[in-house]
């Protein structure tokens, strides 16, 4: 199938993008075996694309990523269409249907998070990372069952209007969002991280809460300010 030169190039590097980056979760620690997944939106296009399922890490190439609509149908005729997408494509579909805004969707099942999940219990702003990134606790989104797109619509109930771009889906894993794809591997990353941190916190006894005017003023200036090309926060 054709799309014209510029959907075309938009494609080839949604698949570059999606393949290279499942490395960042090896990389972190963030998966094993052939569990978790990430998805690129394709700009320019009512397409994404996604990891195949069941696919060895090592395996992962840009012609065997599969590109879906937005309904999380696999495109025919095209590289990587005879594999069976990933068992969480419908709810990245779900998501990018309804939250226009996000470019890039990661689903992981990281230890430390994981756990905070399996008690359904929010991770609670208590670190400035937290607040930088997340601008306040990470929340916990309700128990879906894959094969349907139930999980994307507990991704976006939980995660419209709020500043986090991660959500602890209950008994479950993680799931996050970004400007792209490479964004929301950034969030999975520090989901985990700030997970791990504030866990150990609290075998200590218990964490100190910030106050909000602190975590408003701290999400603001990570977001608007830090770095060497501030974009602001994704809308």
């Amino acid at each position: 199938m054709n799309y014209g030169p510029e959907i075309e190039v938009a494609i080839a590097r949604a698949r570059a993008d999606v393949s290279n980056l499942h490395a960042e979760l090896v990389r972190y620690g963030l998966v094993i075996w052939t569990g978790g997944n990430i998805s690129a939106r394709v700009p320019g296009a009512e397409l994404f694309v996604i990891k195949p399922s069941g696919v060895s890490y090592d395996e992962l190439r840009p012609e065997n990523m599969i590109l879906c609509d937005l309904d999380g149908e696999v495109i025919a005729d095209t590289p990587g269409c005879e594999r069976s997408p990933s068992s969480d494509t419908a709810a990245h579909a779900y998501v990018y249907r309804n939250m226009p805004a996000v470019g890039g969707v990661v689903h992981t099942h990281s230890t430390y998070a994981t756990a905070w999940a399996a008690r359904g219990e929010a991770v609670p702003c208590v670190i400035t990372a937290m607040a930088d990134e997340f601008g306040g606790e990470i929340p916990v989104g309700p128990f879906a069952i894959i094969g349907d797109d139930s999980i994307g619509v507990g991704i976006v109930e939980t995660l419209t209007g709020h500043r986090s771009r991660a959500v602890l889906m209950q008994n479950h894993g993680v799931f996050t969002i970004g400007k792209d794809a490479k964004d929301a591997v950034k969030a999975a990353v520090m989901t985990e991280d700030v997970a791990r941190t504030v866990h150990i916190s609290r075998q200590l006894g218990e964490p100190l809460p910030l106050p909000q005017s602190a975590i408003d003023s701290l999400f603001d200036r990570y977001q608007n300010v830090y770095g060497q090309a501030p974009k602001g926060a994704m809308k």
